[in-house]
């Protein structure tokens, strides 16, 4: 086969911008590049990097996972009172028997980080998947976003409620949460490189100094078992029976929904999985091996310290506290820190909380900076601008600012849409392993997935009816996602929107063979019984309206749209001899687009400008302009030329348009 190649500029060549022209080519630096690489660690790994150990890249995924151990056990004895323990063995039940199975599908399923977002995008064809796709992609900006918010926000309530902190801090939950999403945000600016690094250093030190925290709070209760009596009995007087309290915590749980954050980024993360020395690109099985055991242990770790976590807060710290504006509101574990271990200790234990609680927000800016890239340029549906990173930055460091002010850095009132978005994730990847093992044959496996997609599907709707702040922010994201994608889509609706041409022996035989007989006439046809009469009445009218010099050969060019809703495609012209006419045949996303992509492509093939003939259509402008946005072809002729006047602006060098 033949190709189109384009040569880019040696860097030497290129004179160092000044003044605002510097600053754009900063923001904009890695625009050109088609892949959604960025320098954060859920970035594209290069083919010479050979990854990291999977304990390591836990470390990644812990800094959000093992970071809800900071406000978890407060939500929790919130939502269910004395019976918070009992609700917190429901909830790791279900994410040792729901999530964990549900999410090592995924990793075998998706073994280059694409998650389940990808596994149902190839499940609904044309416009249906497309909008699908765009709807997660608002409740995974929620989950994400809130993630920074809330993170920041707890961290924020660390510094204010420590006794050491300075008196001008007292209050400040608002600009503190501002400063620590400003810092995240120049960090990203910078540039994010070897985050797991760092991510190694702060779960390490953080899960060591939560167990300091709780084994003397395990010390204190078993040096005072009054304390579990006490607890035992207020439990009884509230609720008649033990199967009755077991019912109460079956029902409030779906309020403990933030402690299953971390698998979706789990699986994003798994590119940075170093694997084994045999794994390749089609068959990385040490790297979903080692993804699913970073899964495993991640949960295992995390299921340990939210029970033992519970029990401790919910025995040894007054319920009055955990209200709003009670010391351990939002920091449970920091309060007995600081209660039973000295200020010095529960400083330390402050600082260390803070920062992984930042760095949980880290974590979640790069999925991202990864997510956005990866779905809305290549379906049309963000400006160019969306394949830089630090554009994006500066906008996801605004909506978290605005985010922030409206909550006014509450970690209450973000829970609920941090909730909402982590469910509708986890309810459309249990779908997405359910429809996998039952094509795949695996009876057994796709109802136990079904099942587990139930229980989800049951606590999102009851997160939903109880908090429903979480699904209207949800909603104000899907609907700016959606706003904001269809208008890109029809201002870039214009542009080439091919990757790739590429031209089979037969298609460049006849190029090349109608070019040495003189200039290149074109005759654009809709393919429509494709027999000897419509090619002969065809090239009949065109010679006849159009005035093609008679005895020239011509080439008729076919363009069939498999699926319009796609915006861009690599395309093979297939060359084709039918009833003596010569045809040149094209798959691609739109009709006018690829016509002008292919004859730029003739006249960089052959040095000649070819020459394109076509008929007007009948019909209304508006309904063409409607088909042409939405099923890909409409009133071609126009179009083709509005498509050439953008990509080519030197005239002389302009393929040439005729209409009849």
């Amino acid at each position: 086969m033949a190709s189109a190649t384009v040569q880019s500029p040696e860097v030497d060549d290129v004179p160092s911008p000044r003044g605002p022209g510097r600053l754009r080519a900063w923001l904009l630096d890695g625009l050109s590049e088609r892949t959604a690489r960025h320098p954060g660690p859920h970035a594209t790994v290069p083919a010479e990097h050979r990854g990291h150990r999977w304990w390591r890249v836990m470390c990644l995924t812990g800094v959000d996972y093992f970071s809800t151990l900071g406000y978890q056990p407060g939500i929790a004895a919130l939502a269910a009172g004395l019976l918070s323990p009992l609700a917190t063995v429901v909830l790791i039940g279900l994410t040792l028997l729901g999530a964990l199975p549900v999410y090592r599908r995924v990793a075998r399923e998706s073994p280059h980080g694409e998650g389940s977002i990808a596994m149902l995008e190839r499940l609904l064809p044309w416009w249906s998947g497309k909008v699908f796709v765009l709807v997660l992609l608002g409740f995974a900006a929620t989950d994400f976003m809130i993630t920074i918010t809330l993170s920041a926000a707890d961290a924020s309530a660390h510094v204010v409620e420590n006794p050491l902190a300075p008196s001008f801090m007292h209050d400040g939950n608002v600009w503190i949460t501002l400063l620590l999403i400003a810092g995240l945000g120049a960090v990203f600016l910078k540039g994010f490189r070897e985050a797991i690094g760092v991510a190694v250093v702060l779960v390490a030190v953080y899960l060591a100094l939560n167990t300091i925290v709780l084994a003397t709070a395990a010390w204190h209760v078993l040096t005072e078992p009054v304390v579990v009596t006490d607890w035992w009995d207020a439990a009884a007087a509230e609720h008649s029976s033990p199967w009755l309290m077991v019912g109460v915590a079956l029902l409030v749980f779906p309020r403990l929904a933030l402690g299953m954050s971390g698998f979706e980024t789990g699986v994003a993360v798994m590119p940075q999985v170093r694997g084994d020395a045999t794994d390749t690109e089609d068959r990385p099985a040490g790297r979903i091996r080692d993804t699913r055991k970073l899964l495993t242990t991640a949960a295992l770790i995390m299921s340990g310290f939210l029970l033992v976590s519970s029990l401790a807060t919910t025995l040894l710290i007054p319920a009055a506290e955990f209200e709003s504006g009670g010391e351990a509101n939002g920091r449970a574990l920091a309060f007995l820190a600081h209660d039973y271990l000295g200020e010095a200790f529960g400083t330390l234990y402050d600082v260390s909380t803070i920062a992984i609680l930042w760095f949980a927000g880290a974590s979640a800016l790069a999925g991202l900076l990864n997510l956005v890239p990866r779905y809305l340029p290549r379906y049309g549906m963000a400006p160019e601008w969306t394949r830089a990173v630090r554009p994006l930055v500066l906008l996801f460091t605004v909506i978290a600012f605005t985010i922030t002010i409206l909550f006014r850095a509450d970690v209450d009132a973000q829970g609920g849409a941090y909730a909402t978005g982590v469910l509708v994730l986890m309810v459309s990847a249990s779908a997405a392993a359910t429809i996998s093992a039952r094509r795949k044959g695996h009876r057994r496996a796709s109802l136990g997935f079904g099942a587990i997609a139930a229980v989800f599907a049951y606590t999102l709707v009851v997160n939903v009816i109880e908090r429903p702040d979480g699904i209207r922010i949800a909603s104000l994201f899907i609907l700016g996602i959606l706003l904001t994608s269809f208008f890109s889509r029809i201002h870039r609706a214009f542009e080439l929107r091919t990757g790739e041409i590429s031209l089979d022996d037969a298609a460049a035989r006849m190029i090349d063979h109608a070019a040495a007989h003189g200039c290149l006439r074109i005759i654009a046809n809709e393919p429509d019984e494709r027999d000897a009469a419509e090619y002969r009445e065809k090239e009949y009218s065109q010679r006849e309206e159009t005035h093609i010099p008679n005895g020239g050969p011509v080439l008729f060019l076919e363009v069939t749209v498999p699926d319009s809703s796609d915006f861009t495609a690599d395309v093979t012209v297939r060359g084709e001899e039918r009833h003596g006419y010569q045809i040149l045949r094209v798959d691609g996303p739109v009709v006018p687009n690829t016509i002008a992509a292919v004859l730029l492509h003739l006249r960089d093939r052959t040095g000649a400008v070819p020459h394109a003939y076509f008929n007007w259509t009948e019909g209304h402008p508006l309904g063409h302009l409607l088909r042409f946005l939405v099923f890909g072809d409409g009133e071609v002729a126009p179009v083709t030329r509005e498509v050439l006047r953008r990509a080519e602006r030197q005239l002389s060098r302009r393929p040439r348009i005729h209409v009849g």
